[in-house]
């Protein structure tokens, strides 16, 4: 068994797969994250970035991976029809099983059924996670470090990972307006769902500044949060902060298992050493804090 696959039976990641795969076969209603997260007796605060960091990729796609496998065992059988084979596993129709067939394997249904080798083939390649095997991450360095709790005022935007500087912008402008600019000690983020996996109109960040200070009469949508207070596990990450994510899959996949801490009920965020208008893509600094015990 690979290290991958260990980290995902010690943490529960194991427990969800199968109790998805089993929802599909009985046709049982498909648990939310809550309970995905009481399955893999894990925190619903940080399960999402855990499941992805150690399969590769979300529950969404983990159901969308299985459905389809489910479809090719089902595809086996001599006396197999595509649009019943389709309806059981969850499509809508046979072009919808037709269309998820071509997009995953680059193949028909009735290919598939006719083709036992290749039916073979994708059957192996779907049994397994996306990430199963990718643990080629250089070694990290990881402190961990206790942080002082620091107030900052935050904006929550929706939108385009690229575009996060337009609500950084809104936030600093009001801070000139108060003259709170020239205080300005933080700059952080908080991403609220993962980049890679949502469309960009469905992509939640709060963008936050820190002036040093308590600030009061923040007007909406702008709000005060207090990030900091206890032990963080800090990665620096340096290059595109588009990297972000990935980095913290590292740090959740390597590091944490063995490291002896626990994640704790609070917020991962990154704080942002450097401008990306002043600074040069690839040597870009961030933080990355993770809330551990």
């Amino acid at each position: 068994m690979s290290r991958i696959a260990q980290l995902r039976q010690r943490h529960g990641i194991d427990r969800v797969i199968a109790h998805l795969q089993q929802c599909l076969r009985s046709g049982q209603p498909l648990p939310d994250l809550d309970a995905l997260a009481a399955i893999a007796h894990q925190s619903p605060f940080h399960f999402h970035r855990l499941y992805r960091a150690l399969t590769g990729e979300t529950p969404g796609r983990t159901v969308a991976r299985l459905r389809l496998l489910r479809a090719l065992q089902l595809l086996a059988h001599a006396d197999s029809r595509v649009t019943e084979v389709a309806l059981e596993v969850g499509f809508e129709s046979p072009q919808a099983l037709a269309r998820a067939c071509r997009q995953a394997v680059d193949a028909t249904p009735s290919a598939l059924r006719e083709d036992a080798a290749l039916r073979a083939h994708w059957q192996q390649r779907l049994s397994l996670p996306a990430g199963d095997g990718n643990d080629d991450t250089p070694p990290l360095q990881v402190q961990v470090t206790a942080l002082e709790p620091f107030d900052v005022v935050v904006l929550r935007t929706r939108g385009a990972f690229d575009d996060l500087d337009q609500a950084f912008g809104q936030v600093y402008a009001w801070a000139a307006e108060q003259g709170l600019a020239e205080h300005l000690q933080a700059l952080v983020g908080i991403a609220l769902n993962d980049h890679r996996d949502v469309p960009a109109d469905a992509c939640e960040f709060e963008c936050g500044m820190g002036f040093g200070r308590a600030v009061a009469d923040i007007p909406a949508p702008l709000r005060a949060l207090t990030l900091g207070g206890g032990e963080y596990a800090v990665l620096r990450h340096v290059g595109s902060y588009a990297g972000l994510d990935a980095a913290t899959d590292a740090l959740l996949r390597q590091w944490l298992p063995d490291s002896g801490r626990a994640l704790r009920d609070a917020p991962l965020y990154y704080h942002y050493l450097d401008d990306p208008e002043d600074v040069p893509e690839a040597i870009l600094r961030a933080d990355i804090c993770v809330p551990v015990r």
